[in-house]
């Protein structure tokens, strides 16, 4: 599953918006990225073309099974790196950001023993 890390980016931030209002919007998608509108569509164009997701008539996006298994693979990474940042003493808007820019390069050997680390 090859995926650039923007696409990642949107799909996470998708799963996301689910989760906290219920839906997810174009609108709602470019004030969490601080992106553009425009660069929202092209994306969203671009996702939906690969499959990722669907958009339905009123503009609403969902996950596709093949997006929403990128999103939540990603999202736990995010979730679990702030966890673990924070309990080694970073503070929490920090860390949070922090985990946004190491959830797409860490290997998957590095992310299982920060796993183990903070189940432990």
């Amino acid at each position: 599953m090859n995926i650039h890390e923007s696409a990642e980016d949107y799909l996470e931030r998708i799963l996301m918006l689910k989760e906290e209002k219920g839906y997810a919007r174009s609108i709602d998608i470019a004030a969490g990225l601080s992106v553009t509108k425009p660069s929202v569509s092209f994306a969203m164009k671009k996702l939906r073309e690969n499959g990722y997701i669907t958009m339905d008539k009123d503009n609403y996006i969902s996950l596709t099974e093949k997006g929403m298994e990128i999103a939540q693979r990603i999202y736990n990474r995010h979730k679990t790196l702030t966890t673990y940042l924070m309990q080694i003493g970073v503070d929490e808007k920090t860390a949070r950001e922090d985990a946004c820019k190491i959830e797409h390069d860490i290997s998957e050997e590095t992310f299982a023993a920060i796993q183990r680390q903070i189940e432990a």
